[in-house]
């Protein structure tokens, strides 16, 4: 009798651990909306555009500060214990805005929610990230985005079928199922095998291999690299010094590379499109409170459909190809939308532009979720050596959180005050953020991590000669494939002879994927 085969303990952790993202995309696609239903207007009363703002951003106001430091804390005691707690601090706030019965214990709630998200979310991307095989790594980090969309999707639905109910339940029946599923994530961690990198570098040879062998990583795939990562063990920094030595001059490239890709990707707008989808959508012309919700709920379908072979081909498309595509996307549907609300072409209850509008809109979702929203989080973890791969990606993910408060702030204030600033605001900085981008981002695609380091170590590149060899493509020195898209991986500022950060690689450092965001 045919039974079905028992997926690799590195995926199974994957996806576990991925719950993380199901999280943060429900609360995305769901505090917008529930700020909009009659009952939570009758509870808190109507809030004015910036205190809608105040209250929707408030989570990554208050997670940008524990995510500057949730990676060095990972470093002395380990992401799943991070991961932990924070889902643990998380779930009390769920519970709190469920039970809210006046707005500052709502805003106590959304506090203590984002201090915990502050804590794991960076360290899920991080935590993954170690335990996957090279030639599955794009693939393996990309399920946290994949599993951001799907609870999206399900943010959207739960506050359409729960606007029906004729009660203040239809307002805390989201916190309700997301206090559930933090306690979900909490559990879980206890279960989960320990990052076998973090174990190598803390001197725990024993428990490492015990974790490589819970994870399935073959063995001859471990020795290839043990003596590497062993000699690397013996410089590691302290949980403090990781700190500080993101900017040391062998480092600032890495990091400058990670917080400009976690922080300008949000700068698109693409939060304010998320949290504020039934508004927009009101704006354009659907003016039931029902409609606008189903047309959020499809384009979170869509999303969600769009990010299946983005998760599935993660290994086969380029880092740089997934930037490149989608600024031209992202930036073309902002201005486009600005424009027609600047010439007056939107009437919202007749004409052709409030469709172009409502469409646009789905495209730059949809854009986003199959192109920047996996390889930012994909690029920002690969491309830190391991003694600071932790505390960059926190520092990373608290810029990202503020950039997230932001635009959720900022949003409904720009439509209350303009129909198009923040349309032609979105698309210039995802235009900037390309240019800098397609010049300055070397490919990653298929390199074991390893090799990544290698290629930071090598001597600089003129910046000048990276940006007229952008199109012919640029090989990584010493890579054997010559004809790798994007710039080098070498470049300003990197020294190669003190540089003892590099990361291990599961897989052998000069493997290249079969596949390859």
């Amino acid at each position: 009798m045919w039974k079905p085969s028992k997926p690799p303990g590195w995926m199974l952790a994957s996806s576990i651990i991925s719950i993380g993202g199901l999280l943060n995309g429900y609360d995305t696609g769901s505090i917008g909306a529930v700020t909009t239903m009659p009952h939570f207007e009758l509870t808190f009363g109507t809030p004015t555009p910036a205190m809608r703002g105040f209250i929707v951003s408030f989570l990554m106001l208050m997670g940008a500060v524990p995510a500057f430091f949730a990676g060095q804390l990972a470093d002395r005691y380990g992401h799943l214990c991070i991961v932990m707690v924070g889902s643990t601090i998380f779930t009390l706030g769920a519970i709190l805005q469920g039970a809210a019965s006046a707005l500052p214990m709502l805003l106590v709630g959304r506090a203590l929610a984002g201090l915990g998200e502050g804590l794991w979310l960076s360290n899920v991307s991080v935590y993954i990230t170690e335990i996957a095989p090279a030639s599955r790594r794009g693939m393996l980090v990309s399920i946290p985005q994949f599993m951001a969309a799907v609870g999206i999707c399900a943010g959207y639905f739960t506050c359409y079928g729960s606007i029906k109910i004729d009660s203040s339940i239809s307002w805390r029946l989201p916190f309700i199922l997301m206090a559930v599923t933090g306690v979900i994530l909490a559990v879980s961690c206890l279960y989960l095998p320990p990052s076998p990198r973090w174990l190598f570098v803390g001197g725990r040879r024993e428990d490492a291999m015990r974790s490589l062998d819970r994870l399935n990583i073959p063995r001859v795939e471990v020795e290839r690299d043990m003596s590497k990562l062993t000699a690397r063990s013996e410089s590691k920094l302290s949980t403090w010094q990781s700190t500080r030595s993101i900017f040391q001059r062998k480092y600032r490239l890495r990091t400058t590379l990670g917080l400009f890709v976690l922080g300008m990707v949000q700068l698109s707008g693409i939060d304010g499109v998320l949290y504020y989808a039934p508004i927009l959508f009101s704006q354009a012309g659907l003016s039931s409170g029902t409609a606008s919700f189903l047309a959020s709920g499809v384009s979170a379908i869509l999303m969600l459909v769009v990010s299946v072979p983005a998760f599935i081909f993660a290994d086969s498309w380029g880092r740089r190809t997934s930037i490149i595509t989608g600024g031209i996307g992202l930036s073309g549907c902002m201005f486009v939308i600005g424009s027609l609300y600047a010439t007056n072409s939107v009437h919202a209850h007749s004409g052709s532009g409030r469709w172009f509008v409502i469409l646009l809109i789905f495209v730059f979702a949809l854009t986003y979720c199959g192109t920047w929203g996996i390889v930012g989080k994909i690029y920002a973890s690969e491309i830190q050596p391991v003694q600071t791969r932790a505390a960059a990606n926190s520092v990373a993910q608290g810029l990202n959180f503020f950039t997230n408060w932001l635009v959720a702030f900022a949003t409904p204030i720009f439509l209350a005050r303009s129909s198009f600033g923040a349309y032609f605001l979105f698309g210039g900085l995802s235009l900037f953020t390309l240019i800098v981008l397609a010049l300055f981002m070397p490919e990653t695609r298929g390199r074991g991590l390893e090799e990544i380091q290698d290629g930071f170590r090598r001597p600089s590149v003129n910046p000048a000669r990276l940006g007229r060899k952008m199109l012919e493509g640029v090989r990584f020195r010493g890579s054997p494939s010559t004809a790798n898209t994007g710039s080098s991986i070498a470049m300003s500022g990197e020294n190669p002879q003190t540089d003892t950060g590099s990361s291990h690689s599961i897989t052998a450092p000069q493997r290249v994927a079969t596949h390859t965001v």
